[in-house]
């Protein structure tokens, strides 16, 4: 085929027009195709992000790597664990996840110290990664907040196999007032590393989820620490004051009127 016959073909890549967006999010757009298909290299990314995905729900939570950087921090820590015994077992059966093992509740029950005010859980959720890389920042972005507010926080508590109602479970037989569980969330193809914050006001086991407040997308490419420290603190805040957590309390934290002794420690955009 000769060059004149060759410029009339069309290219065998055909890129999106969004394509120009995607320097503005980590979401999958605008990948652009090949026939039907999508490209050769869009589906090698696409490979690893659900490889990393993966890995991200199976990777084992080492706890005790935390514990030194908690230390720093002038915390306490307990180690507990769920009824699901092991991680297949956690996969397939929620329920397990949900509820303390018989002899982290024993321990936690032979606790001496006085109830705390408020009881921090990291737990491994469905993603060990984002515990490991985003806990402790937003703890020590949350400290500050703590202080001011003259919380008495317990020993936080590091939860292996663990679901969100857990957390529940863990300050009930801890007798806190409140909890707030510090979780991997699902990963998605975008962000294998993202932490969810999950709290109660008067946690027990038979809170429902309509029970509790959500934070969601915790990391540097999402919600960052100073960010989520501050929605946690102000609904720390409005829940010790109001007597209740879940739908009756709105996440109103941008609404500076409504600002009491918890206010931003960062500069708002």
């Amino acid at each position: 085929m000769n060059k004149e016959k060759g410029q009339g073909l069309s290219p065998l890549v055909h890129n999106n027009p969004w394509e120009t967006l995607r320097q503005f999010t980590a979401a999958r757009i605008a990948l652009g195709r090949t026939g039907s298909s999508l490209p050769t290299g869009e589906l090698l990314r696409f490979g690893l992000a659900h490889a990393q995905a993966r890995d991200a729900v199976h990777q084992p939570f080492d706890s005790q790597s935390l514990e030194p950087e908690l230390f720093a921090l002038g915390l306490e820590t307990l180690t507990v664990a769920s009824a699901a015994p092991d991680r297949a077992t956690y996969l397939c059966r929620p329920d397990l996840g949900r509820k303390l093992s018989e002899s982290s509740r024993q321990a936690l029950q032979r606790l001496k110290a006085e109830p705390a005010d408020v009881v921090l859980v990291i737990a491994d959720g469905l993603s060990s990664k984002a515990v490991h890389r985003q806990a402790v920042p937003l703890i020590a972005a949350l400290m500050p907040y703590l202080r001011t507010l003259e919380l008495k926080l317990g020993p936080v508590v590091l939860a292996h196999q663990s679901r969100v109602a857990l957390g529940d479970d863990i300050a009930q037989a801890m007798k806190a007032r409140a909890v707030a569980i510090l979780i991997g969330e699902r990963p998605g193809l975008s962000s294998p590393d993202s932490l969810g914050i999950y709290m109660t006001w008067g946690p027990h086991t038979k809170r429902l989820e309509s029970e509790r407040n959500c934070i969601s997308n915790v990391r540097p490419e999402g919600l960052n620490y100073p960010q989520a420290a501050f929605k946690l603190a102000w609904l720390l805040e409005q829940s010790f004051q109001r007597k209740l957590s879940g739908v009756n309390l709105k996440d109103e934290s941008d609404n500076t009127a409504l600002h009491n002794k918890v206010v931003p420690m960062f500069k708002l955009e």
